[in-house]
């Protein structure tokens, strides 16, 4: 069900939902967290359909602000509401609103945050430089930025980097995780040689190569190489080198990888690129601060050195 409040305020909102929930007896008290979403108009469905998927792993409210939304009158807010089969396992509440209300989102939102429950903010499309320092989050738990969709996904990375604050995290870090457990595998197998050095290809503008690259480098203690491909699909390639050889995960259509090493047969397994709902699943797993994730922008970027190829 959806339901349509324009030209209205967030304590309207708040009391149309508290009104909803003694009708339809919904349960507010198995909301785990409040998930507020920072969207511009165009992103709005998308961020919707993967918080509805993500939120029946983790029920939670979800709050949606677009600001500077298209042909709003000055300090008018439109509202809408979604629940039931429109929602998922969530109450999902998408505000547009405009100047002078878009300059004080926090405020906006503090109606509608459930009592007692973590407060986790995603920019869907990149994110602040400064995730801590944006009004709404200052007053989050958790901040998930995307750097694979900003305009300069690297030169994001590198700002994020300079101000990283625990609880800040990224879906490009996320799209990793099966990545970092397939290569821990790998090298925890005989000969357990020390790997003099990583190689990790893949597209030319997926962050995610330069957080795997770098969580390798600082983690084996060895050069680490990102090689850039236009064309490719995310994450392509992994080579680590050891005296007796390489090992090699080898992922060019984005949907098996193959593990090659030498004196062992070929491994092949599933290993598919994460959709937009599955690395936000993964974020919201964990509340507190990810401390691997603050190494490896504080310690490991600045370590891996980069190539530019061509398709």
């Amino acid at each position: 069900m959806i339901i349509d409040m324009p030209d209205t305020t967030t304590n309207a909102v708040s009391k149309r939902l508290d009104s909803l929930r003694d009708e339809g007896g919904a349960v507010a008290l198995g909301r785990v967290l409040t998930l507020v979403v920072v969207a511009i108009e165009a992103d709005i469905e998308a961020a919707v359909v993967a918080a509805n998927e993500a939120s029946h792993e983790h029920p939670c409210r979800v709050v949606v602000v677009a600001p500077g939304a298209p042909h709003a009158t000055s300090g008018r807010l439109d509202a809408q509401i979604r629940v039931g089969g429109d929602a998922g396992a969530s109450e999902v509440v998408v505000l547009r609103c405009a100047e002078p209300l878009q300059d004080h989102t926090d405020t906006l939102v503090m109606p509608l945050l459930l009592p007692d429950a973590p407060i986790v903010v995603w920019w869907p499309t990149g994110g602040p430089d400064a995730p801590v320092e944006d009004p709404l989050g200052a007053m989050a738990q958790r901040r998930i930025t995307d750097t694979t969709k900003a305009a300069d996904p690297v030169a994001m990375l590198a700002r994020l980097a300079s101000a990283f604050t625990e609880g800040d995290t990224d879906l490009a870090w996320a799209r990793v995780t099966l990545w970092r457990g397939l290569i821990a595998a790998a090298v925890d197998q005989p000969p357990y040689e020390p790997v003099t050095s990583v190689r990790v290809e893949g597209e030319a503008q997926h962050t995610s190569l330069d957080l795997l690259a770098a969580w390798l480098g600082l983690k084996l203690r060895c050069p680490a190489t990102v090689v850039r491909t236009d064309g490719s699909d995310a994450i392509t390639r992994v080579v680590l080198e050891r005296k007796s050889g390489e090992i090699v995960l080898d992922r060019p259509d984005g949907r098996v990888v193959t593990i090659t090493e030498p004196g062992k047969p070929a491994r092949h397994m599933a290993l598919p690129i994460r959709s937009l709902s599955e690395a936000l699943i993964e974020e919201l797993r964990r509340l507190d601060p990810d401390e691997i994730y603050g190494q490896v922008l504080g310690k490991g970027l600045g370590r891996i050195a980069t190539v530019e190829a061509s398709a």
